[in-house]
Formats: structure tokens, C-alpha cells, sequence
């Protein structure tokens, strides 16, 4: 399957410096002020409830992300799946990211407390829908999955996104898993240490030698 390039904002250090100092000051920080920009992400369960130690929710994610891939033109550099988060690296390149995590978080919620709900033979059925209840006046009960900010920090340099990226694929390392990031399933390291996409999400490779992409 060929990996799909796209279109990076690359600035010098100086210019850099400058648009991180104005991003902060304006008060900006962790917020989506530019809809096609290149993003790092994380979104966090709520109550940081460890859902995906079971491979069933981490499958409503993984295919969640590739409809966004297929149907939103979202692109994914990197990402990792952990007990109870979702880091990303992305970019929209058609829909404002805004909208598409909006759309991601409301339908993987969704889908992953009927599963809940569904699953008699889950042990954790009724604590995690505990803990998940927002509300319980009669007629009027809801639940809450992801907390709702997705702690965006722009990307406008390679460098960055390279830090980031590795950030993301040790995540697994750091928390005791694994011994090789590659190893770990929810994850694109091992996309990038073959070059290739061999995980289950599709991921578009950053390429280390390229400044731009097109």
C-alpha cells in the first residue's frame, strides 16, 4: 500500500521562536487555532479508567481511526494506544480537526459504552460504567468517555515532530511492556522501523531525510 505524503509548515529556529512566544501570549496555548496544521495530540479516558487493556476497545479505536484516514482525509504520523489514553500525531487535510476529533471522540464513546453494556461477561462492566456517569436524574443519565480537551501542540517544525514521534512510540517502553517500542501492538513504531506499513492503523511515514511534503 503506497504511504501518503503531505504538505509540512517548516519554519527557520528564529521564526520558530517567535511563533511559540506569540502562540503562548496570545493565550492560545493547547488549543486548535489552525484547523490543517500539523498536531500532536492526546486524548485521555475519562477518570483515566484503563479501557484498553482489552483488545476489543482498542479495535473501536483503530477502526474509528482509519474511517477518519479513509473518509476525512485525516493523516497520521504516529500514534500509540495506552491503558487509558490516545497519543497522535496528525493532520486534516480537507475538514477542520476540530470537527474530526469531535466526530472521533462522539462515535468511539458511543460505540465503546453499548459495548460495555453489552458485554455480560465484562468483570468491570458495572465499575467503569460508574465511574463513566455524568448525570442520573431520571430520563436524563449520561455518561461521559473522553475528558473533553485533546491537549493539542502545533507542530511547524521536522525536529519537533520527530521528538514527538518518539515520545509517542516510547510510551509503551517507559510504562514497563515492552522492551522494544516496535514490539508493542498499538502502535506505529513498528511501521517505522520496517519503513513500511505493517500495523493495523494507516500510517503516513514521516521520511528523516525530506525537510517538506507535497
Amino acid at each position: 500500500m503506497p504511504l501518503k505524503k503531505a504538505t509540512t509548515i517548516v519554519a527557520d529556529a528564529g521564526f520558530y521562536r517567535y511563533l511559540t512566544t506569540k502562540f503562548f501570549s496570545m493565550g492560545y496555548a493547547y488549543k486548535i487555532s489552525d484547523g490543517g496544521a500539523v498536531y500532536f495530540l492526546t486524548n485521555t479516558v475519562n477518570k483515566w479508567v484503563d479501557v484498553f487493556t482489552r483488545k476489543s476497545f482498542c479495535d473501536i479505536i483503530i477502526e474509528s481511526l482509519n474511517h477518519c484516514v479513509d473518509n476525512k482525509v485525516l493523516i497520521i504520523y504516529g500514534y500509540v494506544i495506552m491503558s487509558n489514553h490516545l497519543h497522535m500525531h496528525v493532520q486534516a487535510k480537507k475538514e477542520d480537526l476540530s470537527d474530526i476529533l469531535r466526530d472521533f471522540k462522539k462515535f468511539t464513546s458511543q460505540t465503546i459504552f453499548r459495548a460495555i453494556e453489552e458485554n455480560k461477561q465484562e468483570s468491570r462492566r458495572s465499575w467503569m460504567l460508574r465511574l463513566f456517569k455524568e448525570t442520573d436524574a431520571p430520563g436524563k443519565i449520561s455518561y461521559q468517555f473522553w475528558k473533553p480537551d485533546n491537549h493539542p501542540e502545533i507542530c511547524y517544525q521536522l525536529p519537533f515532530m520527530w521528538q514527538k514521534l518518539e515520545y509517542i512510540h516510547n510510551n509503551p517502553v517507559r510504562a514497563g511492556l515492552v522492551y522494544k517500542a516496535e514490539d508493542y501492538a498499538h502502535s506505529s513504531a513498528a511501521d517505522y522501523v520496517f519503513g513500511k506499513q505493517v500495523g493495523r492503523v494507516k500510517v503516513a511515514l514521516l521520511d528523516s531525510v525530506q525537510t517538506t511534503y507535497s
